[in-house]
């Protein structure tokens, strides 16, 4: 039996989509969480399938309004199906980088040819940079497939729309995933992809009225907008710390962590891309010998990659992870600058089959380079064979928050944290105390039992039920009453020690050695 066009294309986007994921995936599990962002965000999707709330998320128990729920859905939804790992965990991230690397593929399997579209994802999937992102667990490859679909459905639509084909299937799937970018990081998720669209329309002397498509736009907010609407009407605050403070304020103003100058991005994007952004170099030699003009698929893929890389260099606030969206059409600018004259079978000729190689042996090696030397604090912080923590225990971190460990540990409860919560020294950085501290002005009263301040670690400690508390392998210097308890595990960075717990609240259950009666 002959297949149809439509069946075989529906056959070719599922196994190139197989495919993806398989390559993507491979070694997603071999490594594990980094802190901070893998154990923030990881966590936050532990604790949503902890916990059964899959409307809030939260961080150690606190409404967490940093970014939107998608990816915590994602990876508590794979959790609950494969157990609570760091490959699922790591799972909207593969999706996210699969979404990407297929949709470019059809894209110009149609609208550019067959040869450019399989090369242009080879070099996507093996651009170490973007093989790395596509397995590290937070927010940034998720939107940037999200963002990389938009446009390119956007654009399908557009093309097709003036050959008199049919456009609106692909318009309506532009505003869906615009709605999921949402979802995934907020307004970037429908104003870049938006920018990107409209500055091509404009370069390219075609309509912008399928930006006005009123379907589109329902389908938009129907599935966009109740998350939001939910919270503001649950967090009168919500509006104000999520739009004003996370995205304009913090585009705007200095005061954040990370800040870097405007042309921070391309060594960042030359370097990551090695060494397949080698071959760039021969666009210079092919325009000096003259070439075709640009394309409507050229102009494209010129203007997505620079609008992203435009926009995250104007904030002084920059984290790598952010440029992602723009690896895309890099990938493809890269294609075509490989000469058309170059001998050999096919697009893999030797010249590109050793680049392919090389970068492909540079992802492996990456992954393994950091699954090996970049060991957070909180994964070397393990507990002894048979020693573990009780339902009814409680667990202190003090002076510090370590992400990944509620998550390593497979904590039941969230955990308090001790330390100066006083807002001068919670304002002077951009960090857990910050994160924290916020999220506890949605719930006040549940922050006053989870944030701690030091002077008040005797009521934390001096209870009938036993305490483990976590703090830095040299707290004891600041601390001296941490004698009292047992030490049960250290690391260079950080200690476990155990409290047996007291009946009563008087001081000399701290002060007094032997009191506690550690155990």
């Amino acid at each position: 039996m002959r297949l149809s066009r439509d069946s075989r294309a529906i056959l070719h986007a599922a196994a190139g989509l197989a495919a993806f994921v398989l390559w993507l995936a491979v070694t997603a599990g071999f490594r594990p969480l980094m802190a901070p962002d893998e154990g923030r965000y990881a966590g936050v999707a532990f604790e949503m399938l902890r916990s059964g709330d899959w409307l809030v998320p939260r961080l150690d128990g606190l409404p967490f309004f940093h970014k939107p729920p998608l990816f915590y859905w994602i990876g508590a939804a794979a959790m609950a199906v494969l157990g609570p790992s760091e490959w699922p965990a790591r799972l909207p991230s593969i999706l996210g980088a699969a979404v990407a690397a297929l949709g470019l593929l059809l894209f110009l399997r149609r609208w550019a040819d067959a040869a450019s579209a399989k090369l242009s994802v080879l070099v996507l999937v093996t651009m170490p940079f973007f093989y790395v992102a596509a397995q590290f667990a937070n927010l940034d490859m998720l939107v940037a497939g999200c963002i990389s679909a938009t446009v390119l459905l956007a654009a399908h639509a557009s093309l097709s729309k003036a050959q008199g084909g049919a456009w609106r299937a692909a318009l309506a799937g532009a505003f869906f995933f615009a709605a999921l970018g949402v979802l995934a990081k907020g307004l970037i998720g429908m104003v870049l992809p938006g920018a990107v669209f409209l500055a091509w329309c404009v370069a390219t002397r075609r309509t912008r009225a399928l930006m006005a498509w009123p379907p589109g736009w329902a389908l938009f907010l129907a599935i966009a907008g109740p998350w939001f609407v939910a919270m503001q009407m649950r967090y009168p605050a919500f509006f104000d710390y999520f739009v004003v403070t996370q995205h304009f304020r913090r585009f705007a103003a200095s005061g954040f962590n990370n800040e870097h100058p405007f042309w921070f991005y391309l060594p960042v994007i030359a370097g990551l891309s090695l060494p397949w952004i080698g071959w760039l170099a021969l666009a210079r030699r092919g325009a000096r010998e003259g070439r075709a003009p640009l394309s409507d698929v050229d102009w494209l893929m010129l203007i997505w990659g620079l609008c992203i890389v435009l926009f995250f260099s104007i904030p002084r606030s920059k984290l790598i992870g952010y440029v992602l969206p723009a690896l895309p059409p890099l990938a493809y600018l890269i294609a075509r600058a490989v000469p058309a004259a170059m001998k050999g079978p096919g697009p893999l000729s030797r010249p590109l089959g050793w680049t392919a190689a090389l970068s492909g042996l540079l992802c492996l090696a990456s992954i393994a380079f950091v699954g090996v030397y970049v060991v957070q604090p909180g994964h070397r912080l393990r507990l002894p064979a048979g020693v573990a923590v009780a339902p009814g225990d409680q667990v202190l971190m003090l002076d510090a928050y370590y992400y990944e460990l509620p998550f390593n540990w497979a904590l039941r409860q969230p955990v308090m944290v001790a330390t100066d919560w006083t807002p001068a020294v919670v304002e002077r950085r951009d960090d857990w105390r910050k994160e924290l501290h916020d999220a506890a002005r949605f719930e006040p009263e549940r922050g006053s039992t989870l944030l701690v301040d030091t002077f008040r670690l005797h009521d934390a400690l001096c209870v009938p039920r036993a305490t483990w508390l976590i703090g830095p392998s040299n707290a004891v210097l600041a601390h001296p009453w941490l004698a009292q308890a047992r030490l049960v595990a250290v690391s260079r960075e950080a200690a476990v020690w155990r409290f047996a717990g007291s009946a009563t609240r008087d001081r000399r259950c701290l002060d007094e050695p032997g009191a506690a009666a550690p155990q």
